[in-house]
């Protein structure tokens, strides 16, 4: 063991592993903002990630890096030998997530958000009771454990219906189902594939507007660090639309109500640190239809169109260091940003070009416009119908 074990307090920041559809480079940045903030502080910093094609497995980046899988078994050891004061595990995705759990069973740390509160954000059956119970607009819905309970709920609703299941990112096998036929064999796969998984099947809402937004929260107090309208209507996965920061044709009374739902789920959720949620919008009304109280992969993007380090504040916020009030926010606010999806069919060509709820993009791109008159907006909003599948 080359490893050499110093007597500085450390904090262990969980990496994205490999690129994959759903989930890519966004999440490095993030583990590398968190990396150097956590410097910062004071800490030794040991990062764990297995991708040679990112800036967080640079040999100057963290105190120590780890090369190995984002996997228990060996990140169990590096625990063990290292002794960290934790784990940070909302900057690396889904896949750092999903180790949350298991650090929890073991009695280690985990550094901001706890893992009641990631668990409950994950499973689409709590999450939509913590809805319920503040009054918060959400689609019609119901958890099923069987095919046969899917096809008794569908009954009283309208199609079409969006099937989803828990504990999925990028939207990993979600589907929005037309008819009765197609409702039992996606729910009869879902369970073949996923054994044990709850899934959650809620009224979709066609023709409506679809939009995110991203805060910090201390636990107290919560601050929206951007809200971003998606251009294609509700239907196509956050990580495949092309999204406007800030939204380009929301009114005030929608920005109050995302505005007020935001703040009071990121308090509910007890949150340190980063919060993502999801919104639908039809006639007036907005619908939450979920959170993600981590990273998501458009704060990068708001990073870089406001040229604030938020990322940065978030590490700090977790590690306890500082509080919302403590910074000074001042966020450069000229014209909008375009967040330009980036696929590649050109490599998988016999993939289908539709969109829909399950992510096909591999990146994104940026950019900025000085008003809505730009010959470009108008050129990716009249296609805006173009790729949508159902």
């Amino acid at each position: 063991n080359e490893s050499v074990v110093s007597k500085k307090k450390k904090i262990v920041v969980l990496g994205s592993g490999p690129n994959r559809i759903g989930q890519g480079i966004e999440f490095d940045y993030s583990c590398v903002h968190g990396v150097l903030a956590a410097k910062e502080c004071g800490y030794e910093t040991i990062m764990i990630n297995c991708n040679p094609e990112t800036v967080s497995t640079d040999f100057n980046v963290s105190d120590k890096l780890y090369f190995e899988p984002v996997f228990w078994e060996h990140l169990y050891e590096i625990i063990l030998h290292e002794k960290p004061e934790g784990v940070i595990v909302q900057l690396g995705g889904q896949t750092a997530l999903k180790l949350a759990e298991k650090l929890e069973r073991y009695g280690i740390k985990i550094i901001g958000t706890d893992y009641k509160s990631l668990d409950l954000a994950e499973d689409r059956g709590k999450f939509s009771a913590l809805l319920r119970d503040n009054n918060i607009p959400y689609p019609k819905f119901e958890v099923v454990k069987t095919a046969d309970e899917a096809m008794e709920f569908s009954r009283g609703l309208d199609f079409p219906l969006l099937v989803r299941p828990s504990y999925v990112l990028g939207g990993q096998q979600m589907k929005i189902v037309i008819n009765e036929q197609e409702l039992e064999q996606h729910v009869i796969n879902l369970l073949e594939d996923l054994p044990g998984n709850e899934i959650l099947i809620d009224h979709f809402l066609q023709n409506a507007i679809e939009a995110e937004a991203d805060a910090l929260c201390d636990g107290k107090d919560v601050h929206i660090i951007g809200i971003m309208e998606h251009i294609e209507p509700a239907g196509i996965h956050s990580g495949d639309s092309y999204a406007v920061l800030p939204p380009f044709d929301l009114d005030a009374g929608v920005m109050h109500q995302i505005e007020e739902y935001t703040k009071k789920i990121a308090v509910e959720l007890h949150t340190v640190g980063l919060i993502n949620i999801q919104f639908v919008i039809k006639e007036g009304k907005v619908y939450v239809i979920e959170a993600n109280p981590r990273a998501s992969r458009t704060v990068p993007f708001i990073c870089k169109a406001y040229d604030e380090p938020y990322v940065n504040f978030a590490t700090k916020i977790m590690l306890g260091e500082k509080k919302i009030k403590d910074f000074k926010f001042n966020p450069r606010k000229e014209g909008y940003a375009i967040k330009i999806p980036v696929f590649s069919f050109d490599k998988f060509p016999e993939v289908k070009k539709e969109l829909g709820p399950e992510m096909k993009s591999t990146g994104e791109a940026i950019y900025f416009i000085k008003d809505l008159n730009d010959e470009y907006f108008h050129e990716v909003y009249s296609e805006r119908n173009l790729y949508l599948s159902r």
